[in-house]
């Protein structure tokens, strides 16, 4: 059975609405998905009565994936399973909306500056009601010629360093975990090598988050090497971690998809291994 673990909707910065996430799923024949959107939990409930108005066989996690810091470097960490209703997932969700506005609302400022206008305006019309991230500032920057793509946006204007690019005030990393595990859910480290961090240093990442109380780490993802696939396996069982599996899906693209190319390296302990899935095929690619 396919199983993805990691995926965006409108409610941040994906580019399908919950009811079309869970439907493309359902046509690609994904057994169980997580919707994990940053710093919210407002696709779940569509998703849910899609599901259940459409009676698909699809079951859906109820996830997010906080954006955390850790020694100035911004981490994300998915929680699985969590109670959406839960008071302290609630709480640190409201800290987080905060944050994210005034970060958008300085990014704006300083690409004013720079004689860019109305960017936090057409980012945040991107946005709609959903959580606002720099995804939308790239997307409206594209759409009016500052720069042919997303990758460009970023090195030009959005990365550190450059123009619209504005330090982050994130929640500490052990206060994402704490709030995730409040909920009942757990806590996986999201695409340990999206981070550009050196072995060195990922290791240290891996010992922090395990400190903290962190249960797995993504080590399947769609868009990978085999080599990087079977170190995030290796390194999952140095540090005693559960694996996780996700295609961080955000849009219909040529090379990442729900459930593409999802499967974990043998040596792992996957996260599901005791939850009650009702599905009985092998899970495979």
């Amino acid at each position: 059975m396919l199983i993805d673990l990691h995926s965006h909707t409108k409610a941040s910065d994906g580019q399908l609405t919950p009811s079309e996430l869970v439907q493309r799923a359902e046509n690609r024949q994904v057994h169980f998905l997580a919707i994990t959107d940053h710093d919210t939990i407002d696709g779940l409930a569509e998703a849910s009565q899609y599901i259940q108005d459409h009676q698909l066989k699809l079951q859906l996690i109820n996830g997010i994936e906080v954006t955390s810091n850790w020694l100035n470097h911004e981490i994300h960490v998915v929680g699985l399973n969590i109670d959406p209703t839960h008071p302290a997932l609630l709480a640190l969700i409201e800290v987080q909306k905060e944050k994210r506005e005034q970060r958008a609302i300085e990014m704006g400022r300083r690409l004013a500056k720079a004689n860019i206008d109305n960017v936090y305006e057409g980012a945040k019309a991107l946005a709609g009601d959903g959580a606002i991230t720099r995804a939308h500032f790239a997307r409206y920057l594209v759409d009016i010629g500052v720069a042919p793509t997303f990758p460009k946006v970023f090195d030009k204007y959005l990365s550190r360093g450059n123009t619209g690019y504005v330090p982050h005030d994130w929640v500490d990393l052990a206060d994402a975990i704490a709030a995730i595990h409040a909920a009942g859910g757990q806590a996986v480290l999201a695409h340990p090598d999206a981070y550009r961090l050196s072995n060195k240093w990922l290791r240290k990442l891996f010992v922090a988050f395990k400190a903290a109380g962190g249960d797995a780490m993504e080590v399947a993802i769609g868009q990978q090497s085999p080599q990087m696939r079977l170190q995030l396996g290796m390194w999952s069982q140095e540090y005693d971690l559960l694996a996780s599996q996700g295609s961080d899906f955000h849009f219909v693209g040529r090379w990442r998809d729900l459930g593409k190319s999802l499967f974990l390296p043998e040596i792992c302990q996957p996260i599901w291994h005791n939850w009650d899935l009702n599905h009985s095929a092998e899970i495979s690619a």
